[in-house]
């Protein structure tokens, strides 16, 4: 795409005594500044936003276990602007054309008995992102970082909401969401979102993990957050040598919720694709052999319940093909499942199936009608064995058209096991350096055989997908699972938070589309805790290029007429725009159907019913449409009326707005199309 880059000779803004220096850099509207001092023999920087300091000076900063403290008693010794605005193309996702437009400032920092690194900054309208880069320089070849020192000192935090996970041990992501003061979070991950008592929404993320760490988040004292790289089992930090540059630390601003929304910061601050000519990866929705089991109607492992069979799977590509489905997940096909599978993934074949499924059978009977198998691949945490196993089994697949893979990692509290170069187990953290390469690894293993990975139990996502296409969803978060035997099931607003905190990292494969509600009764603790139509809004609300109609077929059978609307919905978008909502409350969100006149909407609400007006100026102006919607009934209520909807059809254009009820955790799904 056209592109315009600038370039500033050296320059330096001196500030205080001839000791200190301060550099400063703004975004390209100027309401965003990034201010960089070494003052005080510490390196630091502040945020300020409109006039506003929304990050008070904090400290920045790596510790080495051999050549020390990088950050403390440096000094700025040159600096370079740069400004570059360009636009890219993305093969799929929620936008087509992406804008990147931001300011520069690359900073040298120096002692002249330790060395000296840079800190790269990016300002952009919406927030910034700022790294560690270091060169080649005498006495640094192999490092080991045992430390960073960055933080995050927020102003007025008894009086800021905060909504944030824990990191507990490190361990995967899958919690509900607390909401607290600010100054109440504990040990978090990121994305961590917050709103300042101003109004400023703020999320702060990391951006391009590569060959680092995962970055958590430890207070320190009120509003005060330090950087906490998840440790490799011998406790260091981060393994590695000259030159490197660390993940990106991302800050994101807006002055509402929405804004955060709308960004495409995290993208930008990736690399562009490095896999070449991507024309195979494509977005869809499937069908699978997986809520069964969570219902404990099959069996993942083999036996008189095994779900994953010949006569199973064809029936699922029957009706996937009746219903325009692309795929159909089969979980459970491959030797190992048997047992406690959870806790032993050293006994998984990944080139094994049970003698109940005929792989090559499946593969062929699917392709005939128009519809592939989705792999699977559960590891259970045993890396080593996956590793050893990855490329026959990629072949496998390649071999049989099968052109996507769910990979599996469910291990807890350290227990990723790999085998050393003694031969030695070692327990590793899903985020930790080792377990980064290694999910990067499953993905340029896949790429080379056209094979797209959608990563469950993963490490988080930080804009990857701009630089390797075909990771082409995650999961990352509480999913639909949890409704089914989670303790707690997820609550209403959990859907309403989703959106301002896990998914401004990426897609998530949520797995929507749950119509039974009753499976263990309207009044059992785990179930479903939504509308019927709050299911239809999260294929337009919770952004993925692949999503599962999660349900059994037999349920879509009793409501053929809402069911037309996950047939009817695409994965993949011209445009995207958060249209309103406020965190944890409510969320609507406008799409536009990519290379098509279509747009589709989805609101959803946590507990609370709702009315919400939707002004309709996202369509396109002249055009009259056909508004296809489905919505909460009069009397729908999650807990004892979850299936009473409506569906109606009126003419539309862009100067009308709707008025759009919400039940308590209610949705809206409407199909714009164009006449």
């Amino acid at each position: 795409m056209a592109g315009l880059k600038t370039w500033c000779l050296p320059l330096l803004l001196v500030a205080g005594t001839a000791s200190a220096t301060e550099v400063a850099v703004s975004s390209p509207d100027g309401k965003l500044t990034f201010t960089l001092s070494d003052d005080k023999d510490q390196t630091e920087y502040w945020l300020d936003y409109q006039g506003q300091r929304i990050i008070l000076p904090s400290p920045l900063g790596l510790e080495f276990k051999q050549q020390g403290q990088f950050g403390d008693g440096f000094k700025i010794t040159d600096s370079q602007r740069t400004s570059v605005q360009e636009s890219w193309q993305q093969p799929w996702g929620e936008r087509k054309t992406i804008e990147d437009k931001h300011n520069e400032l690359n900073v040298v920092l120096a002692d002249k008995k330790r060395g000296h690194f840079n800190i790269r900054i990016r300002m952009f309208d919406d927030g910034l992102g700022f790294r560690y880069e270091f060169p080649k320089q005498k006495g640094f070849d192999k490092v080991e970082v045992i430390d960073e020192d960055t933080e995050f000192r927020m102003p007025d935090s008894h009086n800021a909401t905060a909504w944030w996970i824990p990191a507990r041990h490190h361990n995967r992501y899958e919690y509900v969401y607390n909401t607290t003061p600010l100054h109440k979070a504990e040990k978090l991950h990121t994305p961590f979102t917050f709103k300042l008592s101003s109004g400023v929404h703020m999320s702060i993320h990391e951006a391009a993990l590569i060959d680092w760490a995962a970055m958590t988040l430890e207070p320190e004292h009120d509003g005060e957050f330090k950087a906490e790289l998840t440790p490799w089992s011998d406790g260091v930090l981060v393994k590695t040598q000259v030159p490197f540059k660390s993940s990106w630390r991302t800050v994101q601003v807006s002055p509402d919720a929405k804004g955060l929304l709308n960004s495409d910061l995290i993208l930008n601050l990736n690399e562009p694709n490095k896999l070449g000519d991507v024309s195979w990866i494509k977005p869809g929705k499937y069908v699978g052999i997986w809520w069964g089991m969570h219902l404990n109607e099959n069996t993942w492992g083999s036996g008189p319940k095994h779900g994953a069979t010949t006569s199973e799977t064809k029936r699922y590509m029957d009706f996937a093909a009746e219903n325009g489905f692309d795929g159909v997940l089969v979980e459970g096909w491959n030797e190992g499942w048997d047992g406690d599978w959870y806790s032993n993934g050293d006994v998984f074949s990944f080139t094994q199936p049970y003698p109940d499924f005929d792989l090559a059978g499946v593969t062929e009977y699917g392709l005939k009608k128009g519809v592939r198998l989705i792999g699977h691949h559960e590891t259970s945490g045993g890396v080593t064995n996956y590793k050893n196993q990855m490329g026959d089994a990629f072949d496998l697949y390649k071999k049989h058209g099968v052109t996507m893979v769910k990979t599996g990692y469910v291990a807890d509290d350290g227990d990723i096991k790999r085998v050393d170069e003694n031969g030695l187990v070692r327990h590793e953290w899903h985020d930790g350096q080792f377990m980064v390469g290694e999910y990067l690894r499953s993905v340029t293993e896949a790429a080379k055989r056209h094979i797209s990975i959608n990563t469950h139990e993963p490490v988080k996502d930080t804009g990857l997908r701009r630089t390797y296409p075909n990771w082409i969803s995650r999961e990352g978060a509480r999913g639909q699972e949890f409704n089914a035997w989670g303790s707690p099931p997820n609550p209403p607003e959990h859907t309403a938070i989703l959106p301002f905190t896990r998914m401004l990292s990426g897609p998530m494969d949520f797995t929507p589309g749950i119509f039974d509600m009753s499976f263990n009764g309207l009044d059992g603790m785990n179930r479903p805790r939504t509308t019927l139509a709050k299911q239809l809004a999260l294929y337009v609300v919770i952004y993925s290029p692949i999503q599962m109609a999660a349900d059994l077929p037999r349920n879509y059978k009793k409501h053929p007429d809402a069911f037309q609307f996950i047939k009817d919905v695409p994965t993949d978008w011209e445009q995207s725009k958060a249209i309103a909502g406020e965190v944890g409350d409510y969320v609507v969100f406008a799409r536009q159907q990519r290379d098509a006149d279509d747009w589709y909407l989805g609101a959803l609400t946590d507990e609370k019913a709702r009315n919400v007006t939707v002004a309709l100026d996202f369509l396109a102006p002249g055009k009259t449409y056909e508004a296809q919607i489905y919505r909460d009934g009069k009397d729908a209520d999650w807990l004892t009326n979850p299936y009473d909807y409506v569906i109606e059809k009126k003419k539309v254009t862009a100067t009308d707005k709707l008025d759009l009820h919400l039940a308590t955790s209610g949705g809206t799904a409407i199909r714009f199309k164009a006449l």
